[in-house]
């Protein structure tokens, strides 16, 4: 055959429709290049089997999280928001029986004397009548603040800070930031009025909405004796009982912030007034007459309340406190039971 026969032969065949013979790939090429491709996918699905739940209820590895802030499978829903345990107050015992008694001429309407450690009670009057409380309210209002504030913080004056009555710091300047706790000091030492109003205000906004939140804490730690109309104390609405207010003392002289502040005698602090010092004298009359080992904690004094102390001594590492409720002379009540409790405890 010539070779233009052959070359017209070879242009025949390529327009076949058959086509020319197709040329065969190497196996093993092709075998290696589906082992690549299907390796990932094999190895999902080899994790998905090991991890993922049975429907059977059994056993078995738990579901691996979705990402790193999503709970494992199955624990979802109230599970995963459960809030953590709330830790119970500090009690204080009524169970018990008296460990001194004491005649006291025109007594409180309600009292009790305890031991602060373990909620003891030595001493007890009417202690769950309900009675007003006035400024020993602001005892709840230190506790919220300390509890939702940094002592680093800076509060500024509100024109309802200044719309106070009653005791006060008196020299808060309107419109300026300043430190919190000298308002912490002006609220214990002085029972500024003006003090409780800013930090309401500071802390939730407002004072209604911070007095929410007091109640709030009376009823989680169980004061059932407890309610507040107001951050200062002024309203008869703001209203406890000797046990209740124990319980409160427990609470607040737990608190390293208002230890501090309570077993001041007075405070010099800065201040952004004329001469940059503020001034303030405590009422603690245990304090105020040097009783040994006084280091809190507050007074408060209504009409309709009476004179009212909570007050805390410590001695030979015991530590005693005192609640009067509309008593006729605080200071003189205080020692009186205060010595007859160190006495007790002295000889057990």
């Amino acid at each position: 055959m010539s070779r233009r026969r052959q070359r017209r032969a070879r242009r025949l065949a390529a327009r076949s429709p058959l086509g020319p013979p197709a040329r065969r790939r190497r196996p093993v090429q092709t075998i290696a290049t589906l082992v690549l491709l299907l390796a990932p996918l094999a190895l999902v699905a080899a994790v998905y089997l090991a991890f993922a739940p049975s429907n059977d209820g059994g056993g078995g590895a738990a579901g691996l999280p979705i990402a790193v802030h999503t709970p494992p499978h199955g624990v979802r829903g109230a599970a995963a928001s459960k809030p953590p345990p709330v830790k119970p107050p500090p009690g204080v015992d009524l169970a018990g029986v008296d460990a001194f008694h004491l005649a006291l001429r025109k007594p409180p309407r309600a009292g009790l004397v305890f031991d602060l450690e373990d909620g003891e009670v030595l001493w007890r009057r009417d202690p769950l009548r309900v009675l007003p409380i006035a400024s020993l309210t602001k005892i709840m209002t230190a506790l919220v603040v300390v509890e939702r504030t940094r002592p680093s913080e800076r509060v500024r004056i509100t024109q309802a800070a200044l719309n106070y009555t009653g005791s006060g710091i008196g020299l808060l300047p309107k419109g300026r930031r300043v430190r919190l706790e000298a308002l912490l000091n002006g609220l214990l030492l002085v029972s500024g009025n003006d003090a409780a109003i800013a930090l309401a205000v500071h802390v939730s906004g407002s004072e209604k909405r911070f007095v929410g939140l007091m109640n709030r804490h009376a009823r989680r730690w169980g004061l059932r004796c407890t309610h507040f109309a107001s951050s200062h104390g002024l309203e008869d609405g703001n209203r406890s009982c000797a046990r209740d207010l124990a319980v409160l003392t427990r609470l607040a002289m737990a608190k390293p912030r208002i230890r501090r502040v309570a077993r001041r005698p007075s405070a010099i602090l800065r201040f952004p007034i004329k001469g940059h010092k503020l001034y303030l004298y405590g009422h603690n009359p245990l304090i105020r007459m040097g009783y040994a080992g006084a280091i809190g904690l507050k007074t408060g004094y209504t009409e309709a309340a009476g004179r009212c102390f909570v007050g805390v001594v410590r001695r030979g590492g015991r530590r005693l406190g005192v609640i009067l409720l509309n008593s006729r002379d605080p200071a003189k009540h205080a020692t009186k039971l205060l010595d007859a409790g160190f006495a007790v405890s002295s000889h057990s």
